[in-house]
Order: C-alpha cells, then structure tokens, then sequence
C-alpha cells in the first residue's frame, strides 16, 4: 500500500473511532485497529493522538474548499452564492455525519485545540463567505456598511448551530433545503442594498 494511501486509511479509521469513542476515551491502539495497521505504523505518520486530530481537521476542511469553490465557479450572483455555500456546508455535515460529530462536538472539546491551534484552512474556508460579501458590495448588491468579517462568522455560525442539531438529533425537524434557504434568506435580508 502506497504511504499517502496508507495516511488516507488511518484518518478516515480516526473519523470512525472518534465519533464512536469521542477523542479523549480513542486510543492509538483503537484506530491502529480500525486501520488495519500495526500500532507503530501510525507513529510513521503521525506524533501523537493529538496530532492526527489536527490533520484531520485541516485535510477534511482542506476538501470542503475545493468542493464549495467549484460550485460557485459556476455561479456570479453573490446571492446565490450565500445559498450554495450554506446548502454545500449543511448537506455535507449530513452526508458525513461521523466526519460532522468530530469536527462539531469532539474538537469543541480539546481546550488544548482550540486555545493553540490557529487553523489557516478553516480562516480560508470562512474568507470564501467573506470574498461572496465583498463580491456583493462591489456590484452594489449588497451594503457598503456590512463588515465581511463581522457577516462571515455570523452567517457561519448559524450554520454551524443548524448541524450541530442534525448531529446531535437523530430526526431533525426540517430538510437541509429548508434550513439552507431560510438561513440564507435571513442573512440577505439584512444585506441587500436598498433599490435605487
């Protein structure tokens, strides 16, 4: 098995069991297990238990941009755009809903993570948000007042808060569809330029 094959097996083993055990109860002899791997072959790639959360995190994110960015290649109404990017963010959270409940719940949870790591890749994925506001003002869609950095935390953190629930309730009350399109609509209607 080639070494980038073999990289790929142990974090997809990794999702598995963190999303059964949680991160701090997994072992290293746990996803060595699911891998299918000897325990030492996962120090030939990765330092520590710790240190595969953080790869992870950043290849998993790192996927999400490429697959957001060629959809909205496709489209240049920055309205549209909103409504893609939360449609692609919340269908993929239910599509992968192992990869979902770690990146939701068990990297909430590493105080150690979340006071040290400074992600690049996730500032990217959320600057994709920020780039569609200022895409907007430009054309005079959206207001020159609105702060991109202010909207794209806002805007993601709502839909964050929406597959936080589909991780943790088994029967979510309304589709993806709809929680998409009532999120995106709200957040325009806070946005759009006035007619002229």
């Amino acid at each position: 098995m080639r070494t980038a094959d073999k990289h790929a097996k142990i974090i997809e083993a990794a999702i598995r069991v963190f999303s059964r055990q949680g991160f701090f109860h997994a072992r290293i002899s746990d996803i060595a297990k699911e891998a299918q791997v000897a325990d030492g072959t996962i120090y030939l790639y990765f330092n520590n238990k710790y240190d595969i959360l953080i790869s992870l995190f950043e290849e998993e994110i790192g996927k999400i941009i490429l697959e957001v960015k060629l959809l909205l290649e496709k489209e240049d109404d920055p309205r549209q755009m909103l409504r893609i990017f939360a449609l692609h963010h919340l269908k993929m959270m239910d599509d992968r809903r192992e990869l979902a409940e770690v990146l939701q719940m068990e990297l909430r949870q590493s105080n150690k993570f979340m006071r040290e790591y400074r992600n690049t890749k996730f500032v990217e994925y959320l600057d994709i948000v920020s780039g569609i506001v200022k895409q907007g003002q430009a054309s005079g869609i959206f207001r020159a007042t609105v702060l991109p950095g202010v909207f794209k935390r806002a805007f993601f953190g709502a839909l964050d808060e929406t597959s936080r629930l589909w991780v943790l309730l088994p029967d979510p009350r309304y589709t993806i569809e709809e929680s998409a399109g009532q999120i995106s609509d709200i957040f325009l209607s806070g946005i759009l330029a006035p007619p002229a």
